[in-house]
């Protein structure tokens, strides 16, 4: 990470503590000086804000909890996540750094896209037709819904990209292919967003059954783009962003490797993004000179679903790549308990009719140990588990 990055910091969140109240109030409970950051350990010396915090602070001080610096004048939009948590949009440009997603994929000029994103309240929706914009593609602003309708614009319009759920996204397709034929589908891009379950299996298997390529980022609505990917694993971290991945109650960054929560720090102050935390829980992938992370893994779920394991953190993801590490696998659970002052982990797993269950309890084991760095105690074949089961059960108390 440049030293030039820092400085920016120390310039604009100075300056933006002098325009918004709660910021400049989180910098004097803490000791904070911005204007003395010239390094990764000088950011880290800022507690992480959670985003309950936020929330509370806005509903103490609506709408924005006296961390807007800028003027109201150069709001372009407010949006809403559950909470609500309002968040300002403002001059970025490109979709807040999601062209680059689209540039990575090669979509651009000569390419229509059908965004079947949310255009209400949220920013999904406008955010993906700013980059799409951006990046030179032409955009339908489908929005949700419409199943027949949006099947016949994609046929009729020579739709080439689709921007969906994962789910709606074969809705379409399978619509589509029922309606007017195989040959009648030109989709070649999908960027779909995530979802739990085995995500990426069935990512895989859209790109053999359609025909297409997906593709993905990883962005939220305090922060736009994090991180986007690339064709390699994981996300490549936006070039204005400062990522840590930190120990969710400590807010100390922890070794590169390990999960963690991702902490983000904006370089643009006018919405004060600092120190950061998403409540998504990641690993480094890879790391610059200084430490901060260049390359984030896929999400590994919500710091608070994680269960505390002989010490190691294991998170809902580790029971996902079981189920894709596991021939024949259907779906798996990790219940956690507490037996003689030990912590015992026991894997059930749900397998496809034939499948070999010997070789499954092997691969999953070893799929297991790979992802979360511990042994499990147990596994097993079970005829069923309840739906909806959570990925991970703590039943430490129990």
């Amino acid at each position: 990470m440049s030293e030039d990055i820092y400085k920016d910091i120390a310039q604009a969140y100075a300056a933006a503590a002098e325009r918004a109240s709660g910021l400049k109030s989180r910098f004097a409970a803490a000791g904070f000086d911005p204007a003395a950051v010239r390094s990764l350990a000088d950011l880290s010396r800022l507690p992480v804000m959670k985003k309950e915090e936020l929330l509370k602070l806005q509903r103490a001080n609506p709408p924005f909890g006296g961390f807007l610096a800028a003027d109201l004048k150069d709001v372009g939009r407010i949006y809403v996540s559950p909470g609500p948590i309002f968040e300002p949009s403002l001059s970025g440009g490109g979709g807040h750094g999601l062209d680059l997603l689209f540039r990575s994929a090669s979509v651009g000029a000569g390419d229509i896209i059908l965004n079947t994103w949310m255009y209400h309240l949220v920013p999904a929706g406008l955010l993906f037709d700013e980059a799409a914009q951006a990046a030179g593609a032409t955009v339908i602003p489908g929005g949700v819904g419409n199943t027949e309708l949006q099947a016949q614009i994609i046929v009729e319009t020579g739709v080439t990209s689709i921007c969906a759920s994962t789910a709606f996204f074969l809705t379409l397709a399978d619509k589509v292919i029922e309606t007017y034929g195989r040959d009648a589908w030109k989709v070649k891009t999908a960027f779909l967003g995530g979802e739990m379950g085995d995500w990426m299996a069935k990512r895989r298997r859209i790109e053999a059954d359609y025909g297409v390529s997906t593709w993905a980022a990883y962005a939220t609505a305090d922060l736009g783009l994090v991180g986007y990917e690339d064709g390699g694993d994981g996300y490549v971290v936006h070039p204005d962003r400062v990522v840590q991945i930190c120990d969710p109650i400590s807010g100390e960054q922890v070794a590169h490797g390990e999960p963690g929560e991702v902490v983000v720090t904006a370089r643009d102050a006018t919405w004060p993004m600092i120190r950061f935390g998403t409540g998504d829980s990641a690993f480094a992938l890879g790391s610059n000179a200084d430490g901060t992370v260049s390359r984030i893994s896929a999400l590994q779920g919500r710091v608070g679903a994680a269960v505390k394991v002989r010490e190691i953190f294991v998170y809902p993801r580790v029971i996902e790549e079981v189920v894709i590490g596991t021939p024949g696998a259907k779906a798996a659970q990790a219940v956690v308990t507490r037996e003689k002052d030990r912590d015992m982990i026991r894997i059930s797993l749900v397998l496809e009719d034939g499948a070999d269950a010997s070789a499954a309890i092997i691969a999953a084991a070893e799929a297991f140990k790979s992802h979360s760095r511990i042994r499990a105690d147990a596994v097993s074949v079970v005829p069923e588990l309840p739906e909806n089961a959570d990925l991970i059960v703590n039943d430490k108390d129990g």
